[in-house]
């Protein structure tokens, strides 16, 4: 286990997940936050240089890639357009301006793609949804994250429905279609495993509740409704936030961001056991919360855009400890290292701060436009940007540009740090880059 990483792990329970320097079993890696143990990664790479392989992906997907074993699995999308009058016809329920793609059907699949060739191995079909909702052109019908657990691939989709599928017989065992929500602009939201129960966020414009599937069968095992105040206009409703699981007073606890509210939920029964108001309109976010043993730290995203530290070691009900709206970020999730906190925001200015007073040691831009979390490996933090760039700096208080390498396509998934590689997803293809 790494040195950087025992006081984090006596404070949590991350779900029931095993750290391995071979895994990385969901979207911010086995951790749940965005950190590797994985050393001598590679320092510059091309098209050209340094790329182990490059495996085509078909169909759509922005989901990062999970890795269990030899075989690294992600979830893609397989889509066949809505006419432009059927188009028409349909968004006339559309309560938003965005701009957005409609499909006549979508096959959201699972592959699978050997870790040491590149080689598609699997291609199984997950769901199958006639007239999707549409979704926004920045997003896609594959966007949530799977989650493995012991031979299970878990891939929930929102209102497209969520599967279950054996990783060693390539079946689904379960999907269930029963939970539905107006997301506006597509799902988003990955799942999070924790005492035998797949939780996930639906909070739509029309509706707002975070619900948790039984993973043995696929039933719904509860589902609590937002209960703070919202903002009355549907689209500042809606939320795309995946939680994180912390333990609070001996006890694990669901930490949930949602619009204008995080809140904290008892996994077993879903019971709503704090809830904290940002205090300024926050929504739409896309991001996963990170946290060490004193504080909880996340960001509200679109609205009044600020980043939060809730104060939670020993409290019954957390308290924010500090707010910074200086770059927050909308779509990324920040991450902790070496004792500090970083995060970049949408227009590519990487932010490093006092996890303990939210004051900057820095602020600088390295340019481009962000989706994708940052990961932190071999002390070293890679940013990915929509224009297909890796950023590298050292995770230190001081600002350095260590390299910035780029590949063909765009990066919407997070990046992977496993056994001295790289895998990166573009739009377009899956790499392993590496001696």
């Amino acid at each position: 286990m790494p040195s950087r990483l025992p006081l984090l792990l006596s404070s949590f329970v991350f779900s029931t997940l095993t750290l391995s320097a071979t895994d990385w079993l969901e979207w911010r890696g086995s951790d749940g936050q965005g950190t590797s143990s994985a050393t001598g990664l590679p320092e510059t790479w091309s098209e050209t240089s340094s790329v182990v392989w490059k495996t085509p992906t078909p169909g759509r997907g922005h989901s990062t890639p999970v890795i269990v074993g030899d075989h690294i699995w992600f979830t893609t999308a397989v889509e066949k357009a809505a006419s432009e009058a059927e188009a028409k016809e349909r968004l006339k329920n559309n309560t938003g301006d965005q701009p957005v793609t409609v499909m006549d059907n979508v096959s959201i699949r699972a592959l699978a793609v050997d870790k040491l060739s590149g080689k598609v191995l699997h291609d199984v079909e997950l769901l199958n949804v006639k007239a999707p909702q549409w979704v926004h052109q920045l997003n896609s019908y594959a966007s949530p994250s799977p989650v493995v657990h012991e031979g299970r691939l878990y891939a929930c989709h929102g209102s497209f429905g969520t599967a279950c599928l054996d990783l060693a017989t390539q079946k689904v065992l379960w999907t269930n279609q029963e939970l539905q929500v107006m997301h506006e602009n597509g799902p988003g939201s990955t799942p999070v495993l924790c005492q035998g129960k797949l939780i996930v966020h639906f909070d739509g414009s029309d509706q707002q509740f975070i619900a948790a599937y039984d993973t043995a069968t696929g039933k719904v095992a509860w589902k609590t409704a937002r209960s703070g105040e919202m903002d009355p206009r549907p689209q500042q409703k809606k939320a795309y936030g995946t939680p994180l699981v912390v333990t609070m007073n001996g006890q694990p606890v669901i930490v949930s961001p949602a619009a204008n509210w995080i809140y904290g939920y008892a996994p077993a029964t879903g019971k709503e056991l704090w809830k904290v108001p940002y205090g300024e309109l926050g929504f739409s976010m896309s991001v996963r919360p990170v946290a060490d043993a004193q504080r909880i730290y996340f960001s509200t995203s679109f609205g009044k855009s600020q980043v939060i530290a809730l104060d939670y070691a020993g409290k019954k009900e957390p308290a924010i400890a500090w707010r910074n709206n200086k770059n927050a970020p909308k779509m990324c999730s920040p991450v902790l290292a070496g004792g500090l906190l970083f995060y970049v925001d949408d227009g590519g200015i990487v932010s490093c701060v006092d996890p303990a007073t939210g004051e900057a040691h820095y602020r600088e831009r390295i340019g481009g436009k962000f989706s994708a979390s940052p990961i932190v490996a071999d002390n070293k933090l890679y940013f990915a940007s929509r224009e297909g760039v890796i950023t590298t700096l050292p995770a230190t208080k001081e600002f350095k540009v260590l390299a910035q390498n780029t590949l063909d396509g765009s990066l919407m998934a997070s990046p992977i740090a496993v056994d001295g590689a790289l895998y990166l997803r573009t739009d377009k293809a899956l790499y392993r880059i590496g001696k």
